[in-house]
């Protein structure tokens, strides 16, 4: 059943975003930096643990469960370092994600050749 609930969670999310590219002018940049924002105010509100808990990684891996730990992040530190945990706290808890995103975009311009549209 656990397999069942993160497909059925991540397709749910994943159906979405797709909606939101078919039926609006929304740009691929913003739907993502939209699906962030989501999960950090969902994050913050408290919303988005119960599904995270029934969807597990199916909830965890899209780029919302990104914004939802930094949300997690930021209020953990926030209850640490007081004020200062949220400037802190968001890119202390998602540093490992955002570190491979460095090392992965490096290596892929490395390997592959730019080019104009």
């Amino acid at each position: 059943m656990q397999y069942l609930f993160a497909f059925i969670t991540g397709g749910a999310i994943c159906v979405i975003g797709q909606l939101l590219i078919d039926k609006t002018n929304l740009t691929p940049a913003r739907i993502l930096t939209g699906f962030v924002v989501a999960g950090v105010i969902l994050g913050a509100l408290g919303l988005y643990q119960p599904l995270a808990q029934f969807g597990q990684e199916g909830a965890a891996v899209p780029i919302s469960g990104f914004g939802f730990l930094m949300s997690e992040g930021m209020r953990d530190a926030l209850r640490q370092d007081g004020a200062l945990g949220i400037l802190t706290g968001a890119l202390t808890s998602a540093a490992a994600g955002i570190g491979a995103a460095i090392v992965f975009s490096l290596g892929a311009a490395l390997v592959s050749q730019s080019r104009d549209k």
